[in-house]
């Protein structure tokens, strides 16, 4: 047998692999973090024997609640990810398989790789309404890439869409990915409808450097991006730095920041009831988008999900609570499960790629609700 995570996105550390009942794996931190959840990581053995393996000390991780009622993904080809029995017992993640193939991928989540991310780039910006923008370089030296799609104009609302400021969370690129296929279908009637009022500005991976080291929720300095839209700086968090200059510069008039939840299995809304400016105009909004993709998808409710901030209570160093403040504009985190959404829930493959997916195109028609009201 042999594990190895020396690929793009992979983390595992081995401390026992001789004998296929008796797998013994950690999880490696965050480079200069205390942050650990994301794993990935391959499997070459005997197929059609049966392998049990544990990974350790997940009382320490992130979100240990995120473990109960987890099932791991695994993989053959690297594009269908199922789920696998997988159970959680004292700080241990046992999984319990028995491959068909000799080697075998499994993961947290089904990822999105570097070369995957480069691949949607490239692809958007061949389309005529379509630019791509790189904004600096992060700390590793990776392009931040910015799409802006559509043609600008004063009368145009400017619609900002960010995604995997926690690199882990890889459903957030699947949505995104969902979602800009379908605003770049020429024969899309969502998407005209919302480029003749609007032009999109999208960042698909907040985070490469963090994509690519394995990590869950950190930059290469071992930065959390979701805590720096106060002071960001190029020294520490050049991702914030850059794509709030670039807010700052075209404007913004909406914003959705895209995430996974280790712990809830819902799809969810987090707004900016907390905000200082909170007014009946941005309540309202906010409704009128949440009814609206209630209307469009039964994946989404507003049931469960984070407790609401009080009045003037929000924090400002996170994403859409800084944002939704500075251009007292509509600002919503958007969450989504790494379990199985428990309100459809599907026993073979979870909350998945695919899912993520149609969720993007499924929020992206939910804007049409708001457009005109954006200002």
């Amino acid at each position: 047998m042999n594990i190895t995570s020396n690929f793009d996105s992979g983390n595992i550390k081995v401390i026992a692999c001789e004998s296929p009942l008796d797998i013994q794996l950690e999880i490696n931190k965050d480079n200069q973090s205390a942050f650990f959840q994301w794993f990935h990581f391959r499997l070459e053995t005997t197929p059609f024997v049966e392998h049990c393996l544990h990974i350790n000390n997940l009382k320490e991780s992130a979100y240990p609640e995120g473990w109960d009622d987890y099932q791991a993904v695994a993989s053959y080809d690297r594009q269908t990810w199922f789920r696998v029995p997988t159970r959680y017992d004292n700080g241990t993640l046992i999984i319990d398989f028995e491959p068909e193939c000799s080697q075998v991928f499994f993961a947290y989540f089904a990822p999105y790789s570097y070369e995957r991310h480069l691949d949607l780039i490239y692809w958007a910006q061949s389309h005529a309404i379509c630019d791509a923008e790189n904004l600096g370089t992060t700390l590793d030296g990776r392009d931040m890439t910015m799409l802006r799609i559509g043609e600008p104009s004063a009368d145009k609302k400017a619609i900002w869409i960010t995604a995997r400021q926690h690199p882990g969370e890889t459903m957030a690129e699947w949505f995104v990915e969902g979602l800009l296929h379908k605003l770049l279908d020429d024969e899309d009637p969502h998407a005209a409808k919302l480029l003749s009022k609007a032009v999109f500005y999208i960042v698909p991976n907040m985070n490469p450097d963090g994509s690519v080291r394995g990590h869950l929720r950190t930059n290469a300095a071992g930065v959390n991006l979701n805590r720096e839209w106060a002071t960001p700086s190029m020294d520490q968090s050049p991702e914030v730095y850059l794509v709030l200059n670039k807010m700052r510069e075209v404007g913004l008039d909406m914003y959705l920041d895209i995430h996974g939840d280790e712990a809830l299995p819902y799809n969810f809304v987090a707004g900016g009831e907390g905000i200082p400016s909170y007014d009946a105009r941005l309540e309202d909004l906010e409704n009128t988008f949440k009814d609206a993709l209630l209307t469009i998808t039964p994946e989404f409710q507003d049931e469960f999900g984070y407790d609401k901030d009080a009045p003037g209570e929000a924090n400002l160093t996170v994403a859409s609570c800084a944002v939704g403040e500075e251009f007292k504009a509509l600002a919503y985190t958007v969450e989504m499960p790494f379990k199985d959404n428990a309100n459809l829930p599907d026993i073979d493959y979870g909350w998945s790629d695919r899912r993520s997916y149609q969720f993007g195109q499924d929020t992206l028609a939910a804007i049409i609700a708001v457009v005109d009201k954006l200002r």
